[in-house]
């Protein structure tokens, strides 16, 4: 019997996990962290990998909208967590498809009554081997798949809120930039309106009204340059959240955004692109997933009404009665009399409604997104196109002034007033320029196109996922 023992346990041990230590430190994730920057080559390979165009330069002198993008694919946190809740998920599935283990009991009897000095003592050996019925082993398994198939889903939803992040920060980053140069570009433009009005005054040629007309406009203008400073200012700590690294990454490096291509692709509102994201969006993907897997608790816990079976064969050897050996066989089986499972089989009917609910309000709410994503998108591509006949208006106004300038027939004044007034509808027009760009990110996420996901994102960076 030792011999067998040992024989049974050298035979379990290799197949045993051994706990390995991953000790995680406040102070090296923070300095890795901040080390992340967008010349690193672990980067460059990602992008190589992925889109091998953008690894041709390296390191980049620009980054251009698909550039950060897959930069925030390598980088973002949010990414990482929910690829380790997609191997939680995974996990389950094995978890699933587990079989009980049978299990095994020693005993020994004492039998007074042995004579002739044999031993008095009759150990026995009994198994338990339990059997599942009705499929609950299937059951676990389909419920395990469903939720690993909802982890993968938030996935891509994760990359998509990434992505709009990092567009959105993006055009922030671009536009703030161009708002403080054309700010500046009207300031100088009214500080010289200013000092000639101050010398009309001091002829007597204008009242004190007119002056102080200009520098309040003057005073505006400078109050609003310091408000577009500190939004130029916070707008590269931003991008750098969006992309998931330190906003140090950015020093030095040029970002690009035409913000002049706001044109919305043809099929983007169409009928049936709407009615495809209403059953594509990977939220939704996720939440039919999820649906599925309150179906098959249900089914598991209707399984669970009916019982499992446990064989239980026993060996008794008795020593003093010339070394007998008796085999036996027995069979457990619960009886379901008090309680049919009723509790669990309610609780997961109501979780089924509920998740079908959720689902429900979900495309409700997805419906709700694309109709005001498309009429947002709709005025604020009109209000742009408005701005941009007025910006051509004023220009070819400012071209004439400057020709009768040139000839004598307006003064200096009327000129810089001139470009003063397209300086102000060129900063009209980047502000609706900027709206529309806005809104159409909002319409892409809404209808979640284009997609343009890499593979990578499910498979994650190993070097870069700090993993406890």
């Amino acid at each position: 019997m030792r011999r067998w023992w040992l024989i049974v346990c050298a035979g379990l041990l290799p197949g045993c996990a051994h706990y390995k230590p991953e000790p995680l430190g406040a102070t090296d994730t923070a300095g890795k962290l901040q080390a992340r920057a967008l010349s690193d080559e672990g980067l460059r390979e990602f992008l190589e990998a992925n889109r091998p165009q953008l690894a041709k330069e390296w390191p980049r002198k620009s980054w251009d909208m698909g550039g950060l993008v897959l930069a925030a694919f390598y980088y973002h946190p949010s990414l990482d967590v929910a690829r380790a809740d997609w191997e939680l998920a995974r996990a389950g599935i094995k978890t699933a498809g587990g079989r009980p283990n049978p299990s095994v009991s020693v005993s020994g009897g004492y039998d007074y009554g042995i004579a002739n000095s044999f031993s008095p003592w009759m150990p026995t050996l009994s198994f338990d081997v339990p059997i599942e019925t009705a499929g609950k082993r299937r059951r676990r398994i389909e419920q395990a798949q469903h939720l690993s198939d909802a982890a993968r889903f938030n996935i891509a939803t994760a990359a998509w809120e990434v992505r709009s992040g990092v567009r959105n920060a993006l055009v922030e980053f671009v536009a703030a930039r161009q708002r403080v140069d054309l700010l500046q570009e009207q300031i100088n433009l009214q500080r010289q309106i200013v000092e000639r009005l101050k010398v009309q005054l001091g002829a007597g040629a204008i009242g004190t009204a007119e002056l102080t007309a200009a520098e309040v406009a003057l005073a505006k203008a400078i109050a609003e340059l310091s408000s577009a400073r500190l939004q130029a200012a916070a707008s590269p700590v931003h991008l750098a959240n969006a992309l998931g690294v330190a906003a140090s990454a950015l020093d030095g490096v040029a970002m690009s955004f035409d913000l002049s291509t706001a044109r919305l692709p043809a099929d983007l509102t169409s009928a049936e692109v709407r009615d495809k994201a209403l059953h594509s969006r990977t939220d939704i993907l996720a939440a039919l997933a999820d649906y599925a897997a309150t179906q098959s608790a249900l089914q598991l816990e209707i399984a669970k009404q009916y019982p499992d079976v446990h064989l239980s064969p026993a060996y008794l050897w008795n020593q003093g009665n010339e070394g007998d050996q008796e085999w036996q066989l027995g069979l457990t089986v619960e009886l379901p009399l008090l309680n049919r499972n009723q509790g669990p089989i309610a609780g997961a009917e109501a979780r089924r409604k509920a998740s079908a609910a959720r689902f429900v309000a979900l495309q409700a709410k997805a419906i709700g997104e694309i109709d005001s994503a498309v009429a947002v998108y709709a005025a604020s591509r009109d209000s742009a196109a408005a701005a941009q006949s007025c910006v051509a208006a004023k220009r070819a106004q400012r071209e004439v002034i400057a020709a009768q300038a040139k000839a004598g027939a307006v003064d200096r004044l009327q000129l810089l007033a001139a470009e003063l007034e397209f300086a102000t509808v060129a900063l009209a027009e980047l502000d609706a320029r900027v709206q529309a760009q806005q809104a159409l990110g909002a319409l892409e996420d809404a209808v979640q196109r284009p997609f343009d996901m890499p593979k990578a994102i499910y498979e994650g960076n190993r070097n870069h996922t700090f993993q406890p």
